[in-house]
């Protein structure tokens, strides 16, 4: 008889549980039994492991195996229980010790002929290991440096079954030669992924910093530039309407090119959810500046809100987290995808039910729509035929729905760039690095005024707090409460003009909003001009 233990981890969402794998030996038929709630992919991991041993030099066991994955009751899926398995084997069988393997945290796919390969979801299941105080962990040699994140973890990336096999044993180590990253990055130090709960994305694109497009490259649309820069400022969210070609897209890509660095905790929480969706970027294994996910209008509403076969997976607001979710052609997107956007446009994360559980996963983004003002795109133009009849328009128009529409703080219309503009001299054209700077200033000014609360961005901030705590000057609001009389705005709408207000006044450094902001703040919000100019600058 014999009998080890080993342990790896099962991810459920973007969190980690500890699972214990115990492999047990027994006299009788050799037949090797997979039990504790595996996935299909997890009894296949059966013949993996069988050949990665024999083509690694081993000798597989001919007794009855019994391989048990603890707790049982959690559902595991996946191959990156595979190099714990194998290991867990051997120290039964005895050809390692298995005193050696019964601290280590496994994580790994093995392939055929012994390589290991990587899994998604590294980061999340060392900082889970780490947690449950667990201090040497092998991986892949690809993600060693995904995991050496973690601070006070010391990490042991292999190429093959082999390799591991020769440096448990104290033997010499084969021609490949094994990796030991043990560094975690500095930024990281005393952080943890924040809770979420048991949870097919879509690709996002991570921030690059200076590789982002700039703002001195848009012509014109002086409103759509001051929404873009109160958007970024306050993490509002965005709808820009227009015809085609007016620079709609164009604007959203250098949207996060406006918004800063992110925080330590910000980055931490990204990554954790982009590695869980396997869309880190090759040799970029912490995602410091803000994703940028623009989804296809036919994505699913699993592809939206994340979803798909047995455990759901992060969708594209899970990867758009603390970044720009970008929906060109919103009103091509199927309504139930775009109603399911209201949950975590709210509370800024999403609940996905299954049933392998219910997943919690993180979904705070700044939301950007861009549609035109019909499916011709004609509509309004002036010296343009519209060929689409007013019932078409109206329809096309009402697949966005009106409590969707409430949760956007920032409406504007994009006009068709004229020839004078797309001619003339840019030399005067602000960049984004100009606007980056504005912007990051008046979020220190909202930081600063939030810092005994638990919200960060004046977008977070609950419209009791703004009537009561933070009310703006006597007589700024009498606009908006004419708004409201006519029917133009309503309860939640005056909340949602509250924030845009602070964040204009943030922006042009006033201590609490004047009537002009409020004005301001109406007009990104109703498009109705209240005399006031656009240009959050010319204040």
């Amino acid at each position: 008889m014999g009998f080890a233990r080993t342990c790896s981890v099962a991810l459920l969402g973007v969190e980690g549980v500890v699972v214990e794998v115990q492999a047990d030996l027994e006299p009788g038929v050799a037949a090797f039994t997979l039990v504790g709630l595996p996935d299909k992919s997890l009894v296949e991991s059966r013949d993996r492991v069988r050949a990665a041993v024999v083509n690694s030099g081993g000798e597989w066991p001919q007794r009855k195996l019994t391989v048990g994955l603890s707790p049982a009751s959690v559902p595991k899926g996946g191959s990156g229980f595979d190099l714990a398995v194998a290991c867990a084997v051997l120290g039964a069988a005895e050809r390692v010790d298995p005193r050696e393997i019964a601290d280590l945290m496994m994580i790994g796919e093995l392939g055929l002929d012994g390589r290991v390969r990587p899994v998604r979801g590294v980061l999340p299941a060392v900082l889970a290991a780490s947690e449950a105080g667990y201090r040497q962990v092998v991986v892949p040699e690809q993600t060693a440096g995904e995991a050496a994140l973690v601070p006070g973890v010391s990490v042991l990336g292999v190429r093959s079954l082999r390799q591991l096999i020769a440096v448990l044993t104290d033997e010499p180590v084969p021609e490949e030669e094994t990796q030991e990253l043990g560094r975690p990055d500095p930024m990281l130090a005393g952080l943890t992924l924040p809770g979420a709960g048991m949870g097919t994305g879509v690709a996002a694109v991570p921030g690059s910093g200076a590789g982002l497009p700039d703002m001195a490259e848009v012509a014109g649309q002086r409103a759509a530039r001051t929404a873009l820069e109160v958007a970024a400022a306050g993490g509002h969210h965005l709808f820009l309407s227009g015809p085609p070609g007016a620079g709609k897209t164009m604007l959203a890509e250098r949207l996060p090119g406006l918004l800063p660095p992110l925080t330590q905790q910000e980055a931490l929480e990204v990554t954790a959810v982009h590695s869980v969706a396997g869309v880190l970027p090759p040799g970029q294994p912490l995602v410091k500046s803000a994703p940028y996910c623009a989804p296809h209008h036919s994505a699913t509403m699993a592809a939206l809100v994340g979803g798909g076969n047995g455990l759901p997976r992060p969708g594209a607001v899970s990867l758009a987290h603390r970044g720009v979710l970008f929906l060109d052609e919103a009103p091509e997107f199927s309504g139930k995808a775009l109603d399911a956007l209201r949950q975590p446009l709210e509370s800024g994360h999403v609940v996905v039910a299954r049933s392998a559980g219910m997943m919690r996963m993180p979904a705070r983004f700044l939301l950007m729509l861009a549609a035109n003002p019909c499916p011709c795109g004609r509509y309004g133009l002036v010296g343009d035929v519209c060929e689409c009849t007013p019932t078409t328009v109206r329809r096309y128009q009402a697949r966005l729905s009106g409590p969707l529409l409430d949760r956007v703080d920032l409406r504007v219309h994009v006009e068709a760039v004229s020839r004078a503009e797309l001619t003339g001299a840019r030399a005067g054209a602000e960049n984004s690095a100009s606007v980056a700077d504005r912007v990051r200033e008046a979020r220190e000014r909202a930081a600063a005024r939030l810092q005994d609360t638990p919200w960060r961005l004046n977008s977070e901030v609950p419209g009791h707090e703004l009537r009561t705590r933070w009310q703006p000057f006597s007589g700024a609001l009498r606009e908006a409460e004419r708004d409201m009389e006519r029917g133009l705005l309503t309860a939640r709408g005056l909340d949602r003009v509250l924030r845009v207000a602070w964040t204009v006044a943030d922006l042009a450094g006033h201590d609490r909003p004047e009537a002009p902001d409020i004005a301001q703040a109406l007009q990104l919000r109703t498009g109705i001009s209240h005399g006031v100019p656009v240009a959050a600058g010319e204040r």
